[in-house]
């Protein structure tokens, strides 16, 4: 007998926290851009669900210009301390 092996399947759509997730934007950003015609249109996938498809989402991506920022700043975050250890008398 031949054992069949499955492929894993690709996923095809993203919901909004996976978009957002995926572009590392929030969500409100997603749907500001959404709004202003800016990224891509989620597509209906049930009677009050929506989706986008992943295709559009890397393409949209691959087509953002290369920024000419130079990276951030340090925000300033501190850092956990290091235990340092006092020398026993």
């Amino acid at each position: 007998m031949t054992k069949t092996v499955h492929a894993p399947l690709k996923r095809i759509f993203l919901d909004l926290p996976a978009v957002a997730e995926v572009v590392a934007l929030s969500e409100s950003t997603v749907q500001e851009l959404v709004r202003l015609g800016q990224f891509p249109l989620p597509r209906q996938t049930s009677g009050r669900r929506v989706g986008w498809l992943v295709r559009e989402v890397e393409e949209w991506a691959e087509s953002r210009p290369a920024s000419t920022l130079p990276p951030p700043a340090n925000t300033g975050a501190k850092k956990a301390r290091r235990a340092t250890t006092q020398p026993r008398a």
